[in-house]
């Protein structure tokens, strides 16, 4: 199982939808049960339900075809991915322009070979040629996703990931979106234009506001390039300095100087952290390795500012996380944080790396 949004999908208050026809709704139910349905039922007879009052409220017929296109697009990409749910997964944005001889390109599929050589990661690009091509020949068609996106002009797949069955055909760029940020354990940003910029926003403004998962987003460039270096200047010039954003913010992302920096950064996120998910108000972070008792006291110490008073606990998972039995035995930190600055909670992972383990 992987909630990209960490259970804040989970911890949102939601009432059971019926048709308000008892008949109907134990039709439903028969249908669904017709249909071998094993798990989440209950979700599926809501999706049934939320059709058929959309066919009362005289939806429009492009309004139709958009939600039923978005929901089969959906549907297909989560069958592709399933079988690679257990692999962990980097997606890398860039230009489609960018030449295969471009240093940037270069480094990208450097980066790519090394994140599977070095860490085991499947790599997510958006199928086109340029850093998308490039990173997609180093990590190898057998470890590569291409999400493609049908465009009025031609956009073809690059020759990588041609013909594979891990290669998506979106027609809505919302869809294709939403699998780069639920499908991923990282995001790698190379050089780039609108495109680019809007997924390194995107998944920014995600984390920023608590609706995605913390992950590592690393920006990569060519040797001695300044393509980020610019970009951080105006965030600190025209963001930053004006109050639009935070200091904190800025730990949500990483500038590297290198190939090497950026899969270090990567491995290093996953040091000890394994994941984290919100039961209710509880922040559960999972570990692989329990803290000592005085890392947890400056933890405790150190965040005191998003506590609100509680405190850090050590302990084991709990009840409400059954449904994830592939983690169960790991090692649990609990608290009941404020949910105003996940820069911070990206700082608490950071800590939680570097902290003493019990050995």
């Amino acid at each position: 199982m992987q909630d990209f949004t960490a259970g804040g999908i989970s911890a949102t208050p939601n009432k059971t939808q019926t048709t308000g026809n008892p008949k109907t709704d134990e039709l439903i139910k028969q249908l669904v049960c017709e249909w071998e349905c094993t798990k989440s039922c209950e979700l599926i007879e809501e999706m049934i339900i939320t059709a058929l009052k959309m066919g009362r409220d005289r939806t429009t017929t492009a309004d139709l075809k958009l939600f039923n296109r978005s929901l089969k697009e959906l549907r297909y990409a989560a069958r592709v991915f399933t079988p690679y749910r257990h692999v962990h997964k980097v997606v890398v944005f860039g230009s489609a322009r960018t030449k295969a001889t471009e240093p940037e390109a270069v480094a990208a599929e450097e980066f790519a070979r090394r994140m599977h050589e070095d860490l085991g990661y499947m790599t997510i690009t958006g199928g086109g040629d340029g850093i998308m091509g490039a990173a997609q020949r180093g990590a190898g068609r057998e470890n590569s996703f291409g999400l493609n996106i049908r465009l009025p002009f031609e956009q073809k797949a690059n020759e990588t990931i041609h013909g594979d069955q891990k290669l998506i055909n979106f027609n809505y760029f919302f869809t294709r979106k939403l699998n780069f940020v639920k499908e991923t354990h990282a995001v790698a940003l190379f050089p780039g234009g609108f495109g680019t910029m809007d997924e390194g926003f995107e998944v920014l403004t995600l984390m920023q506001t608590g609706k995605a998962r913390i992950i590592p987003v690393v920006m990569v460039d060519r040797h001695d390039g300044t393509y980020w270096k610019t970009w951080i200047h105006f965030l600190e010039e025209h963001l930053l300095r004006l109050g639009l954003v935070s200091d904190d913010d800025f730990s949500l992302f990483k500038v590297c100087a290198s190939v090497d920096e950026a899969v270090a950064e990567i491995a290093q996120f996953y040091k000890n952290f394994n994941s984290y998910r919100w039961v209710g108000q509880k922040m559960v972070i999972r570990v692989q390795r329990r803290l000592t008792d005085k890392a947890i006291e400056l933890i405790n110490a150190a965040f005191d500012d998003i506590l609100d008073g509680n405190r850090i606990t050590q302990g084991v998972a709990l009840h409400e996380e059954a449904n994830e039995p592939d983690i169960l035995e790991l090692p649990r930190l609990v608290m009941v944080p404020k949910r105003k600055n996940f820069g911070r909670f990206r700082k608490l992972i950071d800590a939680i790396n570097a902290a003493e383990t019990v050995q």
